[in-house]
């Protein structure tokens, strides 16, 4: 039987050095009581393994909604999206949770920890449903996330800071392809979140996974490889 994970590997031996993401000309409406509302009107991005991109633009100007497309959280009206040498856009629900759940680390503002679940059970539980988790590279981003010492708490037992280093943990726990972050410093003080994204940052490098980080802060977006901005549901360079 031809898995996901399978066709991506194919595909993506047969692409070469292809894009690791391509979004052609992507559509995408929300329907309201007076019709139905263009967010994203033909957006065009490609994002090489190992790039970090931010990704700029006024609130509801849709950046998340284009983060949730990429990551297969959502349909498209049109257009392609390609993770991988796999056509996203072409997958039904179950192939696309299972790309994501795969290849493609999530974070968010919010932590969104299981709260049941002490700092190990969280770093490990997106790994083991991907039956991916390997105890060396646990033991790695404990290590290089601050977190030593830590892994018997429970999310309730942490800072702000400390719970989105588990949540970035979990996030590369499977060692995906492609990290996409909504606002992840969103909820955290100016030092606490730079620190937070400088260790990010750190532990992309040493995966060579992509990064596509949501943020409205110039100074963060700075210290990341290239910045677009959203603007009339389109990008545009800064």
């Amino acid at each position: 039987m031809v898995t996901v994970i399978d066709r991506v590997h194919r595909a993506g031996r047969a692409a070469g050095n292809a894009p690791l993401l391509q979004v052609s000309g992507l559509v995408k409406s929300y329907a309201t009581p007076q019709g139905p509302l263009p967010v994203l009107k033909g957006v065009d991005l490609t994002l090489s393994a190992g790039e970090s991109l931010a990704l700029l633009g006024e609130s509801g100007s849709g950046k998340s909604t284009l983060l949730h497309l990429i990551g297969g959280l959502d349909e498209v009206d049109g257009g392609e999206i390609v993770l991988d040498g796999v056509r996203v856009t072409e997958l039904a629900d179950g192939a696309r949770a299972a790309l994501r759940r795969e290849r493609v680390g999530v974070v968010f503002q919010q932590f969104n920890l299981v709260p049941s679940l002490t700092v190990a059970g969280n770093l490990a539980f997106q790994a083991r449903i991907a039956g991916r988790y390997d105890v060396a590279w646990q033991d790695e981003l404990v290590c290089r996330l601050g977190l030593s010492g830590l892994e018997g708490r429970y999310p309730e037992q942490l800072s702000g800071g400390q719970q989105q280093r588990v949540a970035i943990g979990r996030a590369l726990a499977v060692r995906p392809r492609l990290l996409i972050a909504d606002e992840p410093t969103g909820n955290l003080d100016e030092a606490t979140g730079d620190e937070v994204l400088g260790l990010a940052l750190d532990l992309i490098a040493r995966t060579g996974c992509g990064f596509l980080m949501v943020t409205h802060s110039t100074r963060l977006a700075s210290r990341l490889d290239r910045q677009v901005t959203l603007a009339a549901g389109v990008l545009v360079t800064p």
